[in-house]
């Protein structure tokens, strides 16, 4: 199973990723971890788990995750708070 996940940043950006794991990968953001697409949140710092959303397969987390990140802010929040 994957997770498509949204994490509230201490600059009050969203930033969107996939895990196995969100509780970890939320962990790896906030120690600095290095992984692929942690640069983002080097500079931006999460602070909270806004949302996650499980998928069957990678390729699925994939392309939800790819949505996710073309929506405008209030789309995010609207998606956020319907969940």
């Amino acid at each position: 199973m994957y997770f498509v996940y949204m994490l509230l940043t201490n600059k009050d950006t969203i930033y969107t990723g996939i895990a196995k794991d969100v509780e970890k990968r939320f962990n790896e953001h906030i120690n600095g971890v290095k992984a692929k697409g942690a640069k983002y949140t080097n500079a931006n710092k999460p602070i909270k788990i806004l949302y996650k959303k499980e998928f069957e397969t990678k390729s699925e987390a994939m392309k939800e995750e790819y949505r996710i990140k073309h929506l405008k802010r209030e789309e995010k929040l609207k998606l956020i708070n319907e969940n």
